[in-house]
């Protein structure tokens, strides 16, 4: 398959094939083959007109589909005009310090509250902190990196010292099963399969490729069928964030990007300028960033009410 020869995120595989699934079904189970970039344009429109999808989604039906013809069937589109969805402003759900410290406090010790933890206090998004390897925590330079996050950059963020810790005792619990997996037959992890050939297969088998945050059984990996330790999934990040905000009393719809949004909104709070947030989120463009600088004004009441002056 053209995806996996490329090295995508299993992932972005499953959305791409569920798109193509979808556009084959609009067109009356059709092959792609016989259609074309008026057929594109016809399934964008009815997205945006019928479903009244947001305007990400439809970006994402979009580039499904360009990889296909592109990729696949070699047949570039070309001239797509389809009607845009709408792309509403919208202001991030933002979580006073007060609400941080007491979400943290209901969750559990552990693996729970260490990646929560390092998900505020880093601002990652949740896939880069269960996809951190343990080459990936620097703790003699104090530092996380994150690679191959959102656009395939890297950056590197400050390790919070109060995590340091724990951390440390994450990475001696990964140890266990790491050296577990050796015994049973041969660590294995999933890196990509360029890599991994190129070093003879060293990467996926070594310690430092290892996950911080393994899952407690290993599974077979569909991408080749091999018997492999996965990261921890997401489902279990937000169970873990939702039996925490109810336990907390917190009346706001709080994901794991919450954490995130918090997390670049209290560094405003504390007087870090919003280039340095930039490059510690790994936005590509500042005007991204700027949306933190409407919920801060906010927060300081610099708008105030005249209801006040009353």
């Amino acid at each position: 398959m053209e995806i996996r020869r490329r090295g995508l995120a299993k992932r972005t595989e499953d959305t791409y094939v569920g798109w193509y699934k979808r556009f084959v079904k609009f067109h009356g189970m059709r092959h792609p083959d016989m259609l074309g970039s008026r057929d594109v344009e016809y399934f964008l429109s009815y997205l945006a007109m019928e479903r009244e999808v947001a305007a990400s989604t439809q970006g994402q039906a979009l580039n499904a589909l360009v990889f296909l013809f592109d990729k696949v069937l070699g047949k570039p589109l070309e001239g797509i005009n389809a009607v845009r969805a709408k792309k509403p402003r919208k202001l991030p759900v933002v979580l006073s310090k007060e609400e941080v410290k007491g979400l943290l406090g209901e969750i559990p010790e552990g693996v729970p509250r260490s990646l929560i933890g390092l998900l505020y206090g880093c601002g990652l998004r949740v896939t880069e902190g269960l996809r951190l390897r343990v080459k990936d925590l620097d703790f003699s330079n104090g530092v996380v990196w994150v690679r191959d996050g959102k656009g395939g950059k890297d950056r590197c963020v400050a390790l919070p010292a109060r995590l340091r810790e724990a951390l440390q005792r994450q990475v001696a619990r990964a140890r266990i099963f790491h050296e577990e997996d050796e015994a049973e037959g041969g660590s294995r992890v999933y890196v990509e399969k360029a890599l991994d050939v190129k070093y003879g297969g060293k990467p996926s088998r070594s310690w430092e490729w290892y996950w911080v945050f393994p899952t407690l059984k290993r599974a077979l990996d569909p991408r080749d069928g091999e018997l492999k330790r996965h990261h921890l999934l997401e489902g279990a990040v937000s169970q873990w964030l939702t039996a925490a905000v109810r336990r907390a009393g917190i009346a706001k719809k709080v994901s794991a990007h919450t954490l995130r949004h918090s997390y670049a909104t209290h560094l405003l709070q504390n007087g870090t300028d919003l280039r340095t947030i930039q490059e510690a989120l790994g936005h590509s463009s500042v005007k991204t960033t700027e949306v933190y600088t409407h919920v801060l004004h906010a927060m300081a009441g610099k708008a105030k009410s005249p209801l006040d002056e009353l």
